[in-house]
């Protein structure tokens, strides 16, 4: 086998394992809310979020990948070591901030991570901005868009219910919180999964084994949300206890309603194929529900670290992505 070749099976590796990690550091938006309102047990409820993660490929098409195949990073400029810089600045930073609990945003890590490591090759020249800057704005729109959904649907909701016993509430909400955190981990599938696809179709692309025209093989969909789910299913503990209990206290109802508004952004994100953070969807939606309740049932200062992180994380996995493209280019002649 040719060293082209062993380099294109570690780097497909290592996107199936940044996939995982992302499942696992992202397995607290899927699962905190029905966790923290006991509705599933951990155990439970990872397996659940794990089993729609997965079949989102049945639902959603394949725009997202798309995107970060080649809207990122010009498609033209995309080698090896651009791809294991990219993973590599992602992979970190998703441990960093999984090890201090911090629920940042494992697409913008990537997205930083492309950066980085083409503007070391190449330099502003390689970058596509038309899609830098859509994926920069959802960083605010996202949450936004999120915490005010979170505020219409949780209004709508309360005023229905008003009349009802908390019992009866709790007891109804509890059932449909099932539905509302599958509708979110189908929709995380659906975009998280994706932004590994095209990496890897990137890299296959740029080896020239996808031919002339760019395209998503099958098995790429498969391996990829396959990966997530496995991911998920470990579970990221520290970041669910951040999500689920120090940002808001929240009921079953509650639940469903921030489910319910992070769903309904990930669903037309991924229709649209804007790579958005679900970790700052859902993180909007439960400020939105909580403020609801009463704005001292949000604690500002855990959601004001968590923007601190999101407004890091690009520059941050780019810098490391950066350093790694940099070393990888004269230490390991492999990936030539």
């Amino acid at each position: 086998m040719d060293s082209v070749f062993l380099a294109v099976i570690f780097l497909i590796g290592l996107a199936l394992f940044f996939d995982f990690l992302n499942g696992f550091h992202d397995a607290a938006n899927s699962i905190a809310t029905i966790v923290a309102t006991r509705v599933l047990s951990p155990k439970y409820a990872v397996l659940w979020a794990a089993f729609f993660n997965f079949i989102a490929f049945a639902v959603f098409g394949l725009h997202v990948a798309n995107t970060l195949g080649k809207g990122i990073v010009d498609i033209g400029q995309v080698d090896s070591y651009i791809i294991f810089g990219a993973l590599t600045g992602a992979c970190s930073w998703n441990l960093i901030t999984w090890f201090f609990g911090i629920p940042s945003s494992s697409s913008h890590a990537l997205v930083g991570g492309l950066i980085g490591a083409a503007l070391v090759k190449a330099g502003p020249a390689a970058l596509v901005m038309k899609g830098i800057m859509k994926t920069v704005a959802f960083i605010f729109i996202s949450p936004m868009v999120g915490m005010l959904l979170g505020i219409g649907l949780g209004a709508v909701v309360y005023n229905l219910f008003a009349r009802q016993t908390p019992s009866k509430v709790d007891h109804w909400f509890r059932k449909g919180q099932l539905v509302s955190a599958a509708l979110y981990s189908l929709g995380h599938g659906g975009n998280d999964a994706q932004k590994t696809m095209g990496i890897m179709a990137g890299l296959l692309f740029s080896a020239g084994y996808l031919g002339e025209e760019f395209h998503i093989p099958l098995w790429i969909v498969l391996s990829a949300h396959g990966a997530i789910a496995l991911g998920t299913m470990s579970g990221g503990w520290r970041i669910v206890k951040t999500m689920g209990h120090k940002l808001s206290k929240l009921r079953p109802v509650d639940g469903f309603c921030a489910e319910g508004a992070a769903s309904l952004v990930l669903f037309g994100a991924s229709a649209i194929g804007v790579p958005i953070s679900t970790t700052h969807t859902i993180t909007g939606a439960i400020v939105g529900v909580g403020t609801l309740k009463n704005i001292k049932a949000v604690k500002w200062g855990v959601a004001g670290n968590i923007v601190w992180a999101w407004i890091i994380t690009i520059p941050a996995s780019a810098a490391i992505s950066a350093a790694c493209y940099w070393l990888a280019v004269r230490a390991v002649p492999l990936l030539n």
